[in-house]
């Protein structure tokens, strides 16, 4: 299964509800993901004290092991800073309901989307959904500045970026769909 971004944006707000109605955590989980572009393992390790009443995210990536900086959107430091009342700051965001203070597993993550897709009729989602839906926004909602959006995402070359967020596809499928010979 090829992963996808969410292209519509009254979709990404029907998730959003979906995952509110079942489980807070699973919301802020998806929240941090389409606003920040990070990936599953990066969200995963997030600890209180790393967002609450913060500006910017500074984490060292997983896979690279870069440190990165990102900024908070307002409304994402809104809902984390609601979410984080109650918390101890060394607590984990997206936190177990096993064991003492662990966060979910990857899989548990896939699991809750996977429902979440199969519930809402959407096809080609994972956890990845909400990195590429992320960029897939800054692209368009940024005055297509693929530039920006590869260095948010942290790729080398715009051509793989464009490919990543599903733009490439789309550009495709809108000029087979024009072509007509009559």
């Amino acid at each position: 299964m090829k992963v996808e971004p969410i292209r519509e944006k009254d979709l990404v707000q029907e998730c959003l509800n979906y995952l509110g109605n079942k489980n807070e955590r699973d919301k802020i989980m998806f929240s941090i993901g389409i606003y920040t572009g990070l990936r599953i393992g990066d969200i995963l390790r997030l600890r209180v004290k790393d967002v609450y009443h913060k500006n910017r995210i500074v984490i060292k990536q997983e896979k690279t092991e870069r440190y990165i900086e990102i900024p908070i959107n307002k409304e994402l430091k809104k809902i984390l800073n609601k979410y984080c009342e109650d918390k101890t700051p060394t607590e984990f965001l997206i936190k177990s309901r096993v064991g003492y203070n662990q966060p979910i597993s990857k899989d548990r993550a896939y699991k809750i989307f996977r429902e979440m897709s199969e519930e809402l009729g959407i096809e080609g989602v994972g956890t990845h959904t909400m990195r590429k839906t992320c960029g897939y926004h800054l692209y368009y909602s940024g005055g297509k500045d693929i530039v920006n959006v590869m260095n948010i995402l942290g790729h080398k070359e715009p051509s793989m970026t464009l490919r990543y967020i599903g733009v490439t596809q789309d550009t495709k499928e809108k000029a087979i769909k024009k072509l007509s010979f009559s």
